[in-house]
């Protein structure tokens, strides 16, 4: 693949988007600390009554801080780890207000689903055919925050983009899980014992934890709220692709599409293996598990959320279960108790580096359209597989086009998801466009490109749901596999 050549202006805005997430990510905790106070003075309002009758809420709000602290350990120490493409050092606008005004951010970060890559192994990202990494984002968790994330996705205050390739080298970097809680302020007995039992201080664990290459103007940018929100649904998306309490909604997505991979390609060999595409992988769970299946896999991811996670997780982890985290400590709706959500979920549920993987595997960071446009890409790949991607266009017909492009003749796409289309309902000064076909239409499409369909049916699934909440938002996701005939193909190209 060629190497993409950035114009001055195009790194500027890299540059400038990259440092805002950067910002967003390191700003975590003192977000959420801003709602665990929201709810500190929520309950100072409430009669003298009320409040012994909710004494212990006290203790859950210091419990919170705790949780929020180890949540803020692992993203410094992934910062931390994180080597950016760019020299961060540029284009700093002295106002402080340097997030870019024009940028979409393409992938589903804000809890619905999106596209990416993952590699495994050690993975740095850039902009060039150097190492990369990529990574998946997520659907909604219910159906406010799907809205939500719509919204999110509408606001087009950044976009990600990075071209380049990376194949899989070793994991290098171990690093401790430092604890930082602050338990200042009212407390009573047991909150105090609490904080004791934890080791609990004022001061911070991860204050020293500065991402390399990064100057201190990036943890003082203000943070949007939907930047906060991103960051939260990038936890979720850890739990669906590398904890054992995703293992449920990787059976529901992932399972089909590996058994459907191995059904159709029975006779592997790792001296020919063949190849498998994986636009939008997300954290890179299943591109991984694709290549563990014996296939060259290839993620493909767009936003820099997920790219720096999942080269974290792919890269810098030293064995299974070393990080814990708390994903569903920031919505206290449709809890079935305080524990429940404050549990903790530990990840990765496997060493990925020990995943078996075959050789060839890599990520590819960028946007789809422009990564696999390219001629270099045509009829290079066996199978495209994806997974909640489909939706992430802003027109679907070009996705479905560049799909039959860069496979072979007689290769296959398989998909799962649904039609979430990420632009709908875009009302912005730059009135995005959003081509949202029913999936009828879709399937048209699709055979005008010369597929032909050899299975078909509708998989019930959630995306980075809370599997012990009381409400829970199933999609009722089209699984296909569709096949390129050449002179099908071929003969609409003509037309």
């Amino acid at each position: 693949m060629s190497e993409r050549r950035y114009t001055e202006q195009e790194e500027a805005l890299e540059i400038k988007s990259l440092r805002r997430i950067i910002a967003a990510y390191a700003n975590y905790q003192d977000a959420a600390e801003r709602d665990v106070k929201r709810y500190e003075r929520s309950f100072k309002m409430l009669p003298p009554a009320h409040k012994e009758l909710l004494f212990h809420l006290g203790l859950k709000y210091q419990r919170l801080r705790w949780c929020i602290s180890m949540n803020a350990a692992f993203i410094m120490n992934m910062l931390e780890a994180f080597e950016p493409p760019f020299d961060m050092s540029q284009y700093v606008n002295v106002s402080g207000h340097d997030h870019p005004s024009n940028m979409h951010d393409h992938s589903h970060v804000d809890c619905t689903h999106s596209s990416g890559r993952g590699d495994c192994s050690s993975i740095s990202i850039s902009r060039s055919n150097s190492q990369l990494d990529g990574q998946h984002c997520n659907p909604k968790e219910d159906a406010s925050t799907h809205e939500s994330s719509r919204e999110t996705e509408n606001k087009k205050d950044e976009e990600e983009h990075m071209a380049g390739c990376s194949q899989p080298l070793g994991s290098d970097l171990g690093t401790s899980q430092g604890v930082d809680v602050s338990c200042n302020g009212d407390t009573d007995a047991s909150t105090a014992a609490y904080c004791q039992d934890k080791d609990v201080s004022s001061s911070s664990a991860v204050d020293n934890v500065t991402p390399r290459r990064c100057t201190g103007s990036l943890f003082k940018l203000n943070v949007p709220p939907i930047d906060v929100d991103k960051v939260r649904c990038i936890v979720r998306n850890i739990v669906r692709d590398w904890a054992e309490e995703g293992q449920k909604e990787r059976d529901e997505c992932y399972k089909p599409i590996l058994e459907e991979l191995n059904r159709l390609f029975p006779n592997r060999t790792n001296q020919r293996p063949p190849s498998c595409l994986v636009p939008g992988a997300g954290l890179g769970r299943l591109a991984l598990e694709i290549s563990s299946l014996g296939f060259v896999s290839q993620g493909n991811e767009f936003s820099y959320y997920m790219l720096i996670c999942s080269s974290f997780i792919l890269n810098h982890t030293q064995e299974a279960n070393e990080w814990t985290i708390y994903p569903w400590i920031h919505s206290n709706c449709n809890s079935l108790s305080d524990n429940d959500q404050l549990r903790p979920v530990s990840f990765p549920d496997i060493h990925p580096s020990s995943a078996g993987i075959t050789e060839g595997f890599s990520m590819c960071a960028g946007d789809f359209v422009e990564v696999y446009n390219e001629e270099s890409q045509e009829s290079a790949w066996d199978a495209v597989v994806t997974c909640f991607f489909l939706d992430t266009a802003h027109n679907i017909v070009e996705y479905i086009e560049i799909i039959s492009k860069v496979l072979k003749d007689g290769g296959v796409w398989i998909n799962l998801g649904p039609l979430l289309y990420h632009f709908a309902d875009s009302y912005g000064p730059d009135d995005d466009m959003s081509i949202e076909l029913s999936l009828e239409d879709v399937k048209k499409v699709a055979y005008h490109y010369g597929f032909v369909m050899e299975v078909e049916k509708m998989i019930e699934t959630t995306y980075t749901a809370n599997m012990r909440a009381m409400m829970q938002n199933r999609y009722r996701a089209a699984f296909w596999t569709m096949r390129k005939n050449a002179s099908r193909a071929k003969a609409q190209k003509h037309c």
